[in-house]
């Protein structure tokens, strides 16, 4: 019978002086972290944005409201590593970097896409229900 409790997915599976990695990782915390990458605010916009076509640094910089320059260097490099995008260097100068999705990186669109059209669609509501909550909770 469940009784519902999860256990500790995240503690290393080796002893304590031993290193942790991708095989003394249970799979739940690896998935997480992958989650925690592609769930990110940042990340959803540069992914469906990239999903439009190859992008230049400065160019989602200017698309992505918000986002500081250090943090979209940290997004893309995340996304790179775990195999979503892909940074080409042109040898041109000055050096022409661009962006685009992997193959594995545009499986990803379809979820997206329906999360920011789901996002925009409700929007209205969205801020209706912020405005009641914090009309409700205003300090005394």
């Amino acid at each position: 019978m469940d009784s519902g409790q999860v256990g500790p997915v995240c503690e290393p599976s080796g002893p304590a002086d031993e290193p942790s990695g991708p095989t003394s990782e249970p799979s739940t915390c690896r998935a997480r972290e992958v989650l925690q990458r592609v769930g990110d605010k940042w990340s959803v916009l540069v992914i469906d944005l990239l999903g439009q076509g190859t992008r230049r640094f400065s160019e989602l910089h200017r698309a992505i409201d918000g986002i500081t320059a250090r943090m979209l260097t940290v997004t893309l490099r995340g996304l790179e590593r775990d195999g979503i995008v892909t940074r080409t260097i042109h040898p041109v100068i000055p050096p022409r970097v661009e962006y685009a999705l992997t193959p594995m990186g545009r499986t990803l669109l379809d979820t997206i896409g329906q999360l920011v059209a789901w996002t925009d669609s409700h929007l209205p509501e969205i801020e209706a229900a912020r405005a009641a909550y914090d009309a409700r909770h205003q300090p005394q």
